[in-house]
């Protein structure tokens, strides 16, 4: 498939600020309420999450052929995953929205239940809705690249990640309790990424496609045969569809994207534990480097998926 640059801008912003959005509205919910001094941050990182994930959203009309209808995808959410992602979406930031109005009022005291209650729903909403960007793809049989078993598992950790160590960043690493587990969990999920996506990669490659060119036309479990090309020339279907990324450039972004969102945030959440004074700067460094990890990462899962329509064309 051709990777276009707004929807890698969109599944990569999006997932960090609702990963944030899922980690702050847990920190909430599982913590004790912010003091007076915490606030600021907390409404900040509410605000840069909202951001983010708006940023992302908007960046997924650049691939509409008429943006101006796209409020018609909200009304097809019992059948259409995309279509449930924006609902998701949608909902996700009136819930911080109530956030943003209750962590202020600190000194006239909010019952603590409310603010749990608040930050779960949060938490739910914004995995709920990486979960849905990922089944948009997950769920098109054309397409077998995207309906492995790992491209669920895979949104959601990226989303955590991506999101979990901006937190980490503002919350710093000397607090204990829930944010002190925090560390641990990206770790885990940073490392399992690394697996995971090595596991993805070697199975697209070596995994024949299921299905045939008698597939391709509506024609299943027939053999087929081509004596003329469809076209005599490029057209929409074979640069969309068709697009070609040589394997040797695949081998070096891919190691680029690992390093991008493994080892380097792997590496910067070590450090932390046994030189805390530096882990600031590290995990500012880790977070970008996530980012830009996920973003090849992203434009690999696009540009390495073949469309049926290929085996006719």
């Amino acid at each position: 498939m051709h990777p276009a640059l707004s929807v890698i801008v969109f599944t990569t912003l999006s997932g960090a600020g609702f990963g944030l959005w899922v980690w702050l509205g847990l920190r909430i919910a599982m913590g004790a309420p912010p003091g007076q001094f915490e606030v600021l941050a907390w409404w900040l990182l509410l605000v840069a999450a909202g951001i983010a994930a708006a940023l992302g959203l908007l960046a997924s009309f650049w691939h509409l052929g008429k943006p101006l209808r796209a409020w018609r995808a909200f009304s097809q959410w019992r059948t259409s995953w995309l279509s449930r992602e924006g609902v998701l979406a949608v909902a996700c930031f009136p819930v911080a929205a109530a956030l943003l109005w209750l962590l202020p009022g600190q000194a006239t005291p909010v019952p603590a239940l409310a603010l749990r209650v608040i930050g779960a729903l949060l938490a739910l909403l914004g995995l709920a809705t990486v979960a849905s960007t990922a089944m948009i793809y997950a769920s098109l049989p054309p397409i077998p690249a995207w309906r492995h078993r790992l491209v669920l598992p895979g949104y959601v950790l990226f989303a955590l990640l991506t999101g979990g160590l901006p937190l980490l960043v503002v919350a710093g690493v000397r607090e204990t309790g829930p944010m002190a587990l925090l560390r641990i969990a990206l770790i885990a999920i940073a490392a399992g990424l690394v697996v995971l996506k090595l596991a993805y990669w070697r199975d697209i490659d070596r995994t024949p496609s299921p299905q045939t060119r008698g597939d391709a036309v509506g024609l299943p479990g027939r053999e087929l045969s081509v004596f003329e090309r469809p076209h005599t020339e490029a057209n929409y279907l074979t640069r969309e569809m068709g697009f070609v990324f040589a394997r040797r450039h695949a081998r070096w972004l891919r190691a680029f994207a690992l390093v991008g969102f493994g080892l380097v945030p792997l590496a910067a959440l070590l450090l932390s534990f046994g030189l805390p004074d530096l882990a600031g700067t590290a995990l500012t460094a880790a977070g970008v480097a996530a980012l830009a990890g996920a973003f090849a990462e992203r434009w690999l899962f696009f540009a390495q998926a073949r469309h049926l329509v290929t085996l006719y064309y």
